[in-house]
């Protein structure tokens, strides 16, 4: 059933995901590529991805023999990805597969992108391209990673890197954080905010965010910062500064810089920015078309600035975002 589907949704040309499922694979990493690109979406309307496992051998078994995982395709299948997440594993030290390093190499040159979850930076770095890139892995592993793979620019201390073509995410729910950055990037913001209230998870947390925070719980409850949040997501069109979030809370700017970074992984200004940018989107996929009114509207302030933001978080222009996502492209 799963396989007729993928061949028919592949054939009306639907973007295919393939993962390779090796030896000892994570199946957390596994089972968030399923939620995020292999689930129908009928809430949606559409179909977002076309969905396969493959795997070297007809039988694989998983982490430390949770579970064997049976009838999925061959390692052809990835011939075929458009995207291709490549296996992670916790034994980072043991060499992979030459024939999922070839699988890997090969959709490399052709062009399709390449992501890895957590240790799958290594199974990238392997396969040899990585070199010269940017790159992220989780971060108990960044001394192994830096010493066996130098050329490669690890970036220790943030969620996921999106390097254009090869994209890497820290550890476990990092995969979520990415996975829904892959589906914004290829279907904007209201497609992956449809996404995340399925997964009951943020829709947006800048990769650039820490991997771990200071300290897993406030000390006092009323340091916890969810009623400023919400507060100020109501209030993204007033000119809001980092000195109005800190009056709001009842503290000095020092104070909640702190807080910020101890429990969202971030400054005050750079959530207050994405926040802001994640509303631009949206407006300009519900079919707002004039820039100047999105930047007001958003509280970016000019259609320039928006101009800019937009083009160093997405990579786009507005007007390209609007031709790629707004109501004219559905």
């Amino acid at each position: 059933m799963a396989k007729e589907s993928s061949h028919r949704a592949h054939a009306a040309g639907v973007h295919r995901v393939v993962v390779i499922v090796d030896e000892n694979s994570n199946p957390f990493e596994l089972g968030c590529a399923t939620e995020i690109f292999g689930l129908r979406r009928p809430e949606i309307g559409r179909d977002l991805y076309d969905f396969r496992l493959c795997s070297p051998e007809p039988s694989t078994p998983m982490r430390d023999g949770f579970f064997t995982l049976t009838a999925v395709a061959g390692l052809e299948a990835a011939d075929t990805a458009d995207t291709l997440i490549v296996p992670n594993r916790p034994d980072v030290e043991a060499p992979r597969r030459p024939a999922v390093l070839d699988t890997i190499r090969r959709a490399h040159a052709r062009g399709a992108r390449l992501i890895g979850f957590c240790s799958g930076a290594f199974t990238l770095a392997e396969a040899g391209v990585l070199d010269g890139r940017r790159a992220t892995a989780h971060w108990q592993w960044a001394d192994a990673f830096r010493l066996r793979f130098p050329a490669v620019h690890l970036e220790s201390d943030v969620l996921f890197v999106d390097d254009g073509h090869i994209l890497t995410a820290a550890g476990s729910a990092a995969a979520l954080d990415l996975g829904l950055h892959v589906v914004r990037r290829d279907h904007g913001a209201e497609v992956a905010n449809s996404v995340s209230r399925r997964l009951v998870f943020a829709a947006h947390r800048d990769g650039g965010q820490r991997q771990f925070v200071e300290r897993p719980l406030p000390d006092l409850p009323d340091e916890s910062l969810a009623p400023l949040l919400a507060w100020a997501e109501e209030r993204l069109d007033s000119p809001l500064t980092v000195s109005d979030l800190a009056a709001r809370a009842a503290v000095s700017p020092a104070t909640l810089h702190r807080r910020f970074r101890a429990q969202m992984g971030t400054t005050p200004l750079m959530w207050l920015t994405g926040q802001r940018l994640a509303l631009a989107c949206r407006l300009i996929e519900r079919g707002e078309s004039r820039f100047e009114v999105v930047a007001r509207r958003s509280g970016l302030g000019t259609a320039a600035n928006l101009r800019t933001l937009m083009r160093r978080e997405t990579g786009i222009t507005p007007s390209a975002y609007k031709r790629r996502f707004g109501p004219e492209a559905n």
